[in-house]
């Protein structure tokens, strides 16, 4: 793997900088990126001593349409061959969707969705002429429920970037390609402080909360492995299986308890 790159946006801190960790032990060259420098450099400079493979950094905010090919040229200046892709990025918003500036959900939806795509459209070229490659997209088990009054566009978008992911397994997966949609729950990062959500993680049951460290884990087992979807811990499998099989008036009740705030009236 010596010439081989892992491109992870949003890999300044939770399940991005794990997925950074777990590759570089894997022996990949990173090419990280997020919207923080000082952080970005103190991360690579700890990840390139303690796993000995070569780190770059380009610091950029997905929230600006430019972002997406100026990480991709930054790549081709440097001549690294990114043969994985992990669009991790994200974060949440809390304002209710009518206090919303149209200007917020606009760069909301770019840095959920429209890079996701613009980078994955950059680099599959690539990987085409390279023989193969894998793309995960971090995405949530919101993808699978019902709305929440809470970030009411984040479980929406969620389900169009596993469509999307399907999309590319479709097309690419015959040539060498293949795209897992990671769906993880409750995770302990700093999402949910940044997305001003905190409140609501502090009164999710602990049962229900996992490390980002095991859910980066299963997520790049499953990438390797060409799964489409990893929804990491028998937990929220289980989850899963009820939401694609129970009424869902059901399951808004049994949500009330199992995920507070999610379905509080605002």
């Amino acid at each position: 793997m010596k010439n081989e790159y892992a491109l992870v946006t949003g890999a300044s801190s939770g399940i991005g900088l794990e997925i950074a960790k777990r590759l570089a032990s894997d022996g990949y060259n990173l090419i990280l990126t997020a919207r923080r420098t000082e952080l970005l450099e103190n991360i690579s400079a700890e990840i390139k001593n303690n796993y000995k493979v070569d780190t770059a950094l380009i610091t950029k905010d997905l929230s600006n349409e430019n972002a997406p090919q100026e990480i991709y040229d930054f790549c081709e200046l440097n001549k690294f061959k990114v043969s994985i892709l992990v669009n991790n990025a994200g974060y949440g918003i809390k304002t209710s969707f009518h206090n919303t500036s149209i200007e917020d959900e606009e760069k909301f939806i770019r840095v959920l969705g429209t890079s996701v795509i613009m980078l994955s459209k950059l680099f599959i070229p690539n990987m085409l002429a390279d023989g193969g490659g894998k793309l995960m997209v971090v995405s949530s088990v919101a993808s699978f429920a019902a709305p929440s009054a809470i970030q009411p566009l984040y479980g929406p978008i969620k389900t169009f970037m596993n469509r999307f992911s399907d999309s590319i397994n479709m097309n690419y997966k015959h040539k060498g390609i293949t795209s897992t949609s990671l769906c993880p729950g409750f995770t302990t990062t700093g999402f949910h402080t940044a997305s001003g959500v905190q409140d609501e993680m502090d009164r999710v049951p602990k049962f229900m909360v996992f490390s980002a460290e095991r859910i980066a884990n299963e997520g790049v087992d499953a990438m390797y492995a060409g799964k489409s979807y990893c929804v990491p811990t028998k937990t929220y499998k289980t989850l899963v299986f009820l939401l694609k099989n129970i009424p869902q008036s059901v399951f808004n009740l049994l949500g009330k308890s199992l995920a507070p705030g999610r379905y509080d009236k605002k």
